[in-house]
């Protein structure tokens, strides 16, 4: 049993750590230089000091008028919904208390922070986003999900039913708690991949296939590629008829799809690195891909504040300034207006952010319209935080 004084120097460790953090890196990478720089934690030390920072950080711009310790107790209190030793022996009367539901929690603390307050930027969000659903799901922990690669499912199926955690399938998407280490189970991007849910759903759009797109193989380009989760999504769909481009503005990011597409099964493509953003961006292009970039798919994940993610990364909204929605907004718009003149005519153009904010998503969409007068065939929110998920706004537009 640990003495009074271990649970106070945690709460004093996560006190030290958060006035000391100014979210200049994930707040994951930094606690990691911070345990390594403090080697004395252990283990259980370190995932107990971990998620009083995040409990912290959980409640955003409310109880800003609290004692930094205060808050951070009632973070560990709203979030956690099991007792603790921690709670136990810090707040007791709340550790009896942790595992009701999360109104009667908040009703218990009412008069001392006010959760309307979380997230106080409801004025720029998307039309059809649920404000206060959106705010009182940064209290809770979004699940992990994966996509089973659909050539292997057979296999993925027989380890699931052998699993000895819970899961669950929302039709090919495995549920599973956040903790999960989803490496330990399967092979990673052969088997499965991690994607929310709804990335998963982004591209739904074309799911009914046409014939046309079983016979050959579709150029498109995947033009903010990242991580490449929405490239190896649409070589699934058209079950690899795919003459896939990719383009990120990070070289490391094409060196590590190269090591990712290797994994799973994807031997033919193009690549460039390129700043999109940029206005040279056209006479940057490598001499390849201006001869030979006409896609009929654009998929045009653009780089965005990433607010449909807070509830997995909370500690970006206490950091967050409202004018970097315009700063976003006019990087996206330059973006689309380079991408845009390569896609050939009949072609389809997929606008996809993770944010919630109406800059970023409707108003991009309108000035796709007026500049281009591209036919809007699907625009919506996907909501996440219902389902423990992310939120994702999609448009796909036809030349």
């Amino acid at each position: 049993m640990y003495s009074m004084s271990r649970f106070k120097s945690y709460l004093n460790t996560a006190t030290k750590i958060i006035e000391t953090y100014q979210g200049k890196t994930p707040l994951a990478v930094f606690l990691k230089q911070f345990f390594a720089e403090n080697k004395k934690y252990g283990a259980r030390d370190r995932r107990q000091i971990a998620s009083l920072c995040y409990h912290y950080f959980r409640l955003g711009f409310s109880g800003s008028n609290l004692p930094l310790a205060d808050k951070i107790l009632i973070g560990a209190f709203l979030c956690d919904d099991t007792p603790s030793d921690f709670l136990e022996n810090i707040q007791p009367e709340w550790n009896s208390n942790v595992s009701k539901s999360l109104d009667k929690k908040i009703s218990l603390i009412k008069d001392r922070l006010d959760v309307t307050g979380i997230f106080p930027f409801a004025s720029e969000l998307s039309e059809t986003v649920n404000a206060s659903a959106f705010s009182r799901s940064f209290l809770i922990q979004p699940d992990l999900f994966l996509r089973i690669r659909p050539r292997i499912k057979i296999g993925v199926f027989k380890k699931l039913e052998k699993l000895k955690i819970d899961w669950k399938l929302i039709g090919d998407c495995v549920v599973l708690p956040n903790s999960t280490s989803v490496e330990d189970l399967f092979v990673m991007d052969k088997e499965v991949v991690v994607q929310d849910l709804n990335s998963q759903k982004v591209l739904d759009f074309f799911k009914p296939q046409d014939a046309v797109f079983k016979t050959r193989a579709i150029p498109a380009w995947d033009c903010c590629a990242a991580s490449g989760g929405k490239s190896l999504l649409l070589m699934d769909i058209f079950n690899y008829r795919i003459d896939l481009t990719i383009s990120d503005i990070r070289p490391s990011i094409i060196l590590n799809l190269h090591l990712r597409f290797k994994k799973a099964g994807i031997k033919s493509y193009h690549y460039f690195v390129s700043d999109l953003a940029s206005n040279d961006f056209e006479e940057t292009l490598p001499q390849e891909q201006r001869m030979n970039l006409k896609p009929e798919i654009i998929i045009c994940d653009v780089p965005c504040t990433g607010s449909g993610t807070w509830s997995r990364t909370p500690e970006y909204l206490s950091f967050f300034k409202k004018e970097m929605i315009t700063e976003y907004s006019t990087k996206q718009k330059q973006i689309v207006s380079n991408v845009i003149p390569h896609l050939q005519p009949g072609g389809v153009f997929v606008y996809i952010t993770c944010s919630v904010f109406k800059e970023e998503n409707e108003g991009v969409v309108n000035f796709i319209q007026e500049k281009f007068k591209l036919d809007i065939l699907r625009s919506e929110i996907l909501p996440g935080y219902d389902k423990k998920a992310d939120t994702m706004f999609v448009t796909v537009l036809k030349k």
